[in-house]
């Protein structure tokens, strides 16, 4: 996809972070763009900071945990702009917590918008997508954590493995019908986010008692914090999407050294050696 002018992008996770950046550089392209996110007021300054561009916005209060928010959003979408071109299935939320001591509840509350709101935007989405037989693109956000594996953070990475071979999958199977729909899956690794402030948008039915953090747990949260906050510019990382939607490139890997972290992995796989402990995050 070479094109943005006058088409429509939809957004999930738009409020904060690289959802943020991304909806904003699609307004900067041109593009009437579809803003999601479960956290109402910072969409709404979202939704400002693109209308003072000129370009059109639509804002739609969605919890991708649920198909049918993911349905209505698709609905909503194709009534405004009739169609839509690019679809960044972005919403993410982290837990801290020892694998054992993640709840059920922690389980649904990370799996559901790390990786159910993938899969319902993918379900939702791609029929619409194949049948405009224009150039559409996909784009999944997973993260390092779905190609290492770190400590103190089970659920999200189980839940960016599922994303990083869902889109992998998802690839293998629109090639197969000749589609003029392309996908790609974004793995940064430090961004400067609020992403380890997740738990500000977890909702009622999520909830637990609070987990008391070990003291090492807390160090590594704490270090985690300081590593994202010295990231890049989610604006940077906007950047890199679009450089890779126009170069169809599959696997964006923002950042040089989680290369080094993949290979470590690979060879531990490969020479049927325990994890050798490498932290990417």
């Amino acid at each position: 996809m070479k094109e943005f002018r006058n088409k429509t992008a939809v957004v999930t996770g738009a409020a904060s972070g690289i959802g943020r950046a991304i909806a904003k550089h699609c307004a900067g392209e041109g593009m009437n763009v579809v803003i999601s996110d479960i956290e109402i007021e910072s969409l709404r300054n979202t939704e400002e900071e693109i209308k003072a561009t000129g370009a059109s916005v639509l804002p739609v209060a969605t919890d991708v945990s649920k198909l049918k928010d993911i349905e209505a959003l698709a609905e909503k979408t194709i009534e405004k702009f009739g169609s839509v071109d690019l679809l960044f299935n972005n919403a993410g939320v982290v837990l801290h917590a020892s694998t054992w001591e993640n709840t059920i509840s922690d389980w649904e509350w990370v799996l559901g918008v790390n990786l159910w709101a993938v899969i319902y935007g993918i379900k939702t989405f791609t029929p619409i997508m194949i049948k405009q037989g224009t150039p559409c693109h996909i784009v999944n956000t997973g993260s390092t954590g779905g190609i290492t594996s770190n400590p103190g953070i089970s659920a999200y990475n189980v839940s960016k493995h599922g994303v990083v071979t869902l889109s992998e999958t998802l690839f293998y199977d629109l090639q197969a019908i000749e589609s003029k729909v392309n996908v790609s899956v974004l793995c940064p690794g430090a961004v400067d986010t609020n992403l380890m402030n997740s738990n500000r948008n977890r909702r009622n039915r999520y909830t637990k008692p609070e987990i008391e953090l070990t003291e090492e747990e807390k160090e590594l949260k704490e270090t985690r914090d300081r590593y994202l906050k010295d990231g890049m510019p989610p604006e940077k990382v906007a950047e890199e999407v679009f450089n890779a939607i126009r170069n169809e490139k599959f696997y964006i890997l923002t950042h040089p050294d989680i290369k080094e972290f993949v290979r470590s992995r690979m060879e531990d796989i490969l020479l049927e050696r325990n994890p050798s402990g490498v932290d990417a995050v």
